[in-house]
């Protein structure tokens, strides 16, 4: 709201030094307010994504002036139109882009450690923060490869599993998807047959693959197990639904087996190399680490290794389901290897990692996240409320409530419903004059007309800029979005009331500008007192229920008054004089 006010200001002070005119042009006043709106622009856009609509307001006007300018041919030339055109988008366009890309640069810059968020990004991003980054690993993965299999969608998680068990289905061990390193994200890839020594006998357990040489390499269409390490079962699916999505294309994968146990069909997974996902004309044709993306077929069942982004109840600690799909989507069902060790495979193997993204991917990234995460924010929530119930103050938001206080967020009835009448009223002004216009009167031609239609017809034009958007949006919507355009409607009741106070002729007003003032006093402390009577909503202060219930308007205003004391005096600690001794 600052830098929206802040640009606000800045670009009506610019358009100040504009209509005084070309030879005015070019001049300190009008760089430099020029360039502050720029930078406010620029401000706005960084804290929140509403700075848009402020820049799609500027903007628009911006092409007014423009076009204004292009009509005056006695006065602009072709060359200082030119000018006109690139000082505005030096200082619209590449003065905001640089601010906003800055403030992305310095947020580079300071946040280096891993959070919270860190995992909606990918991991080529998560690789450029500390304790995040990873040293560089053997890029060929063969068959007694001990390797961590990530998640190509859905924030890139493991695959994982630990000793715990499935309540329901087969009662196996649970596979999940992990967001973070761990030791249970190992496991060990065997060939469906056990390896030969030199007197053609099968070599037994899961790890006799580590001294043959050369090693085998993982290649496309290749049928194996895998092996969990921490708990010695393999990776395993059947004809059974999984626990949370039980959808009939959808089969459980568990972790079956113990130690010494070879296993069965069901363990039996095909290595299918995604090539227009893979990097590199190798990664195509065989496994190679972090290069190749490929899916897991269940040989049995023909379904693929399949995750999506669907918690697990508490028993599983809200780690994100895994499941075998039939009709899974693809980047769904494509997965990558991080993680890769090999006896065979020395300090001199061919050695790969994530490739670093820089400034400018890191920042595209970022937005597109940024995007995403703000457009999936579609559940209901207790305190949403739609656009249409906005300008007239259906309903506010409750924030806190404890110890018989509350604290909800209500704008000021009067500014409020006063600020959308003014909206109202422009409206109606407009399409009268239009259509006076149609039927050719002149209304147009007379100076106050024409300034009144410009002046509050500009900061409609930002209330409707950050107002009528929000109508395309699916997502959670609250009343503090309606702020930004509360701000432009505030503005137009207060040129409005200017016009008809003192600019307007044939009122008697104009010449009585006692009257106008007096009224902006009145209004003002009505303003106040109004203020005064909800503020214990604003700040968490004692109330009764009786004062409650006197300003609480509508059923649609959902603070509970019964939340109050019937007396203030109650909630109020009483105040008692101590002795010497510092006792009551």
């Amino acid at each position: 709201m600052i830098m929206t006010a802040f640009t606000g200001l800045a670009f009506t002070s610019f358009t100040n030094q504009h209509e005084q005119g070309p030879a005015k042009a070019f001049k300190p006043n009008w760089w430099f307010w020029l360039t502050m709106t720029g930078l406010g622009l620029g401000a706005t856009a960084s804290i929140k994504w509403v700075g848009l609509f402020t820049i799609a307001w500027v903007g628009s006007l911006t092409i007014v002036q423009l076009w204004v300018l292009l009509g005056d041919y006695k006065n602009v030339t072709p060359r200082l139109f030119v000018k006109h055109v690139l000082a505005r988008v030096f200082c619209l366009i590449v003065i905001p882009v640089t601010f906003y890309m800055a403030m992305f640069a310095i947020h580079f810059a300071c946040l280096v450690n891993p959070g919270e968020g860190d995992g909606f990004m990918s991991s080529e991003f998560q690789s450029t923060l500390n304790s995040k980054a990873m040293q560089d690993v053997p890029v060929d993965v063969a068959l007694g490869s001990r390797v961590s299999i990530r998640h190509h969608n859905t924030q890139g998680g493991y695959l994982h599993s630990h000793n715990l068990m499935y309540p329901g289905g087969s009662k196996q061990q649970q596979i999940t998807l992990y967001p973070h390193k761990d030791e249970n994200n190992v496991w060990l890839l065997e060939n469906t047959t056990q390896p030969l020594d030199v007197n053609g006998e099968a070599i037994n357990g899961s790890l006799a693959w580590d001294n043959i040489t050369p090693p085998a390499y993982l290649k496309d269409n290749d049928v194996i197990k895998l092996w969990h390490i921490p708990t010695m079962r393999r990776l395993h699916s059947h004809d059974v639904r999984p626990p949370v999505t039980e959808a009939d294309w959808q089969n459980e994968v568990s972790a079956y087996g113990y130690d010494g146990f070879e296993g069965d069909a069901n363990d039996f997974f095909r290595v299918e190399i995604v090539k227009a996902k893979s990097d590199g004309v190798e990664a195509k044709k065989r496994v190679r680490t972090i290069e190749t993306k490929f899916r897991l077929i269940h040989v049995m069942t023909g379904c693929a290794l399949f995750s999506h982004k669907v918690k697990l109840p508490d028993w599983a600690s809200e780690q994100q389901e895994v499941t075998c799909a039939k009709q899974g989507t693809l980047p769904n069902s494509i997965w990558y290897i991080e993680q890769n060790e090999h006896p065979q495979l020395g300090p001199d193997a061919e050695k790969v990692n994530y490739k670093n993204p820089g400034f400018l991917g890191k920042f595209l990234e970022l937005q597109k996240v940024m995007w995403q995460t703000n457009a999936g924010l579609v559940d209901s929530h207790a305190w949403d409320s739609r656009p249409s119930s906005w300008p007239i103050l259906r309903r506010g938001i409750n924030f806190w409530g404890k110890d018989h206080r509350q604290i909800y967020l209500i704008g000021n009835p009067i500014v409020w419903w006063s600020s959308s009448l003014a909206v109202a009223i422009f409206a109606i002004f407009q399409g009268i004059a239009l259509l006076r216009w149609q039927r050719g009167y002149k209304d147009f031609e007379n100076t106050v007309f024409k300034r009144f239609d410009y002046e509050i017809g500009t900061f409609v034009l930002g209330w409707a800029f950050h107002y009528f958007p929000f109508y395309l949006m699916q997502r959670q919507l609250f009343l503090h979005h309606y702020f930004p355009a509360l701000y432009f409607a505030v503005l137009a009741l207060c040129q409005m009331y200017d016009f008809i106070s003192s600019r307007v002729p044939g009122i008697g007003l104009r010449n009585r500008p006692y009257i106008g003032n007096i009224g902006a006093v009145v209004f003002l402390a009505l303003t106040m007192v109004v203020f005064g009577l909800y503020s214990p909503l604003a700040y968490g202060d004692p109330w009764t229920q009786s004062a409650c219930k006197k300003v609480k308007l509508f059923d649609t205003w959902d603070w509970d008054c019964n939340t109050f004391y019937h007396d203030v005096s109650v909630g109020v600690p009483t105040w008692r004089p101590q002795n010497r001794e510092g006792r009551p």
